[in-house]
């Protein structure tokens, strides 16, 4: 009796160096590489931030597909959208405080792209996850006290929602729960299987 061996899972690379991303994806129970995509963040003069969002997830999965030409790479990106207006991680405490004060009271989108490569193949897909979220008319104080326990600034839009920051909101409203963190894996997992990568 013959037996016919299946061909193994292509290696799987997240083109991030988030420890949100790194956190999000562990939760497909799925062996993974991690790589700096090494890109070049600069919005263009103009540049709405859905379409910034998703130039640089593709440009992120682009860039280290380059370097693991057999691998399905993931890139992603996420922009908060202030009504048009990009704001990124804010870097520092200042920034941090600038960013909260424009937002409260406001609805903010995150626009957080997701792409998938893998060369060898020839795949690629590019999705968006838009996540509205409604921030509460935070008092100085309180956004102080929030900066000082939780200190996000390296989360765009410095909200963290998954900790304290959950306070800051009225509301959230989206169709992939982890999006918001950084990485929205309801549509990970669907690019993932489209790319030939078994999961359960």
């Amino acid at each position: 009796m013959t037996q016919t061996l299946s061909q193994p899972s292509r290696t799987v690379v997240l083109g991030s160096t988030s420890r949100y991303r790194r956190e999000l994806l562990s939760r497909l129970n799925l062996p993974f590489e991690v790589a700096a995509p090494h890109v070049d963040e600069t919005p263009q003069t103009g540049e709405a931030p859905r379409n910034l969002a998703l130039r640089l997830a593709l440009a992120k999965a682009r860039a280290v597909a380059q370097t693991h030409p057999e691998a399905v790479v993931i890139g992603s990106d996420q922009v908060a959208d202030l009504d048009g207006l990009p704001l990124g991680k804010p870097g520092n405490h200042e920034r941090a405080v600038q960013q909260l004060r424009q937002m409260r009271g406001h609805t903010v989108v995150f626009q957080t792209a997701l792409a998938v490569v893998c060369l060898a193949t020839g795949f690629e897909q590019v999705d968006l996850a838009a996540v509205r979220v409604k921030f509460r008319d935070l008092t100085d104080t309180e956004i102080e006290n929030y900066l000082q326990a939780e200190k996000p600034y390296d989360c765009a839009g410095s909200a963290k929602s998954e900790g304290l920051g959950i306070a800051l909101l009225e509301a959230i409203d989206n169709d992939d729960p982890t999006a918001l963190v950084g990485l929205p894996l309801i549509r990970t997992a669907r690019m993932l299987r489209a790319a030939g990568v078994q999961l359960l």
